[in-house]
């Protein structure tokens, strides 16, 4: 399973709002298999030195490079830590702090040091769907199977998960119920045994699956699948389902049926957009030009966003102001732009989707619906 901690909304705002002219943001490529990741290991050391480098390149005093190496350096060589990880491995550090994040996406190992964070793969990561779980459910067997864009699915064990409906319940079948108690039997027995047996399933993905943003979705017939659905309590259950009998279905099956079901809420996510980009736009509610949308974006005036995930759009926005300044290359004194939109619009509470810029109303770099009138 991968071990993913992608940062909460209030960690996106802290480190949105982190100012450190020697802020240090450090992606490597990882893997979830332990006996392979020595490699990262290696990566990482030879982006700390790089790190340093470009610390002292910039300026910054020998204490406070000494204090963010030997930060990412217990990093590199905490061995429990290397344990857990997932496809790639954020790290942003100070003299002051470090934070880390393991992501599901595969990620360029790269370095930067600047005045602030370089947050651009991170928001994709929070952005862009690219990992899921399937819930494969049927009155005998009961499995979770974690799927991944770039890699073959995996089956996730799950402490106190059922076997199975009977045993779950109690009984030797769901199917039947006693006539002494003088309560249902029959299809209303089957029902009320079902939907105990979901209930339980529920309750054991609950702490797995605490805290986690993954659309979860379910492979099930009838009447598992309603019942299912009706009890779940799990925040991002999918609407969409594989409606199928899950049983001896390999799992590179189950992932291959789930992902078009990714890729869809994807496309309905964009075309939302775009109708509603619309609406606002008539209203003076919507713009694709990156100043208003800086401006906007600083002010809290950002409710979605779309991005392109490609281009770099060089210079700074104003702190107070949200005024830009185009540039010719990043660096510490500028940035890209877009990611920085982007950034202050998670900050304050908006919604952020990374994308092809064919599928961004105006062909540009951005396209922003606002809360309210500029």
């Amino acid at each position: 399973m991968l071990h993913v901690d992608i940062p909460t909304l209030p960690e996106i705002q802290a480190l949105v709002a982190e100012r450190n002219r020697a802020s240090v943001s450090i992606y490597v490529e990882t893997t979830p298999q332990t006996q392979h990741i020595g490699e990262a290991g290696i990566v990482l050391s030879n982006l700390i030195k790089e790190a340093d480098g470009q610390l002292e390149a910039a300026g910054v005093d020998k204490r406070e490079r000494w204090a963010i190496v030997e930060q990412l350096e217990a990093v590199s060589e905490d061995e429990d830590f290397w344990k857990y990880q997932a496809n790639s491995l954020a790290i942003f550090a100070t003299p002051e702090s470090h934070r880390s994040y393991r992501l599901p996406n595969k990620l360029s190992a790269m370095v930067q040091v600047a005045d602030r964070f370089h947050l651009k793969p991170l928001i994709r990561a929070v952005s862009v769907e690219q990992h899921a779980f399937v819930l494969a459910l049927a009155e005998n067997e009961v499995r979770l199977i974690e799927v991944f864009s770039d890699m073959a699915p995996t089956e996730v064990r799950v402490p106190d998960m059922p076997r199975d409906a009977a045993s779950a319940v109690g009984t030797a079948t769901v199917n039947t119920r006693s006539h002494s108690s003088g309560r249902q039997h029959g299809s209303e027995g089957q029902k009320v045994h079902l939907r105990k047996f979901c209930r339980l399933v529920d309750a054991a993905l609950r702490p797995l699956l605490s805290g986690r943003h993954e659309p979860l979705i379910l492979a099930a017939t009838e009447p598992l699948l309603s019942i299912y659905r009706s009890v779940s309590t799990y925040p991002h259950f999918a609407t969409q389902v594989i409606e199928t009998s899950p049983v001896r279905i390999p799992a590179h099956e189950l992932a291959a049926s789930a992902r078009p079901i990714l890729d869809e809420r994807h496309a309905e996510a964009i075309k939302a957009f775009k109708a509603l980009y619309s609406e606002r736009e008539n209203e003076g509610r919507a713009t694709t030009d990156v100043a208003t949308a800086a401006r906007a974006a600083t002010f809290g005036a950002v409710d979605t966003l779309v991005v392109d995930i490609d281009e770099v759009v060089v210079g700074r926005v104003d702190e107070e102001t949200g005024e830009v300044k185009f540039g010719d290359q990043d660096g510490a004194n500028s940035y890209g732009i877009v990611d920085e939109i982007a950034g202050r619009t998670l900050a304050t509470g908006g919604r952020v989707i990374g994308e092809r810029r064919t599928d961004i109303p105006g062909g540009g770099s951005l396209a922003a619906i606002l809360r309210y009138r500029l």
